[in-house]
């Protein structure tokens, strides 16, 4: 059985049972998706942003100064977002 035929059946055994009267189950399913879809860039995100977060609370914790974490963290994650694009 194809893997898509397989999730499609469950979804639509899943929210048949809801009877949502004015949306269609189409409609649905690519709101679904789009929600999927911002949930993997912002994870994606986070996790490029990670060895940012990580240098920031480090000089935090060092400096306990909030002004030169943040300075860390944005010239951490300035060079993050260079080095991936």
């Amino acid at each position: 059985m194809d893997w898509v035929l397989f999730f499609t059946a469950i979804t639509y055994s899943i929210l048949g049972k809801f009877e949502l009267p004015s949306l269609d189950i189409l409609a649905l399913l690519v709101i679904l998706i789009v929600i999927g879809l911002v949930v993997v860039v912002l994870v994606k995100f986070f996790l490029i942003l990670l060895p940012a977060i990580l240098i920031a609370i480090v000089v935090y914790l060092l400096t306990s100064n909030a002004l030169w974490a943040g300075i860390a963290f944005l010239v951490v994650a300035l060079l993050s977002l260079i080095r991936k694009l």
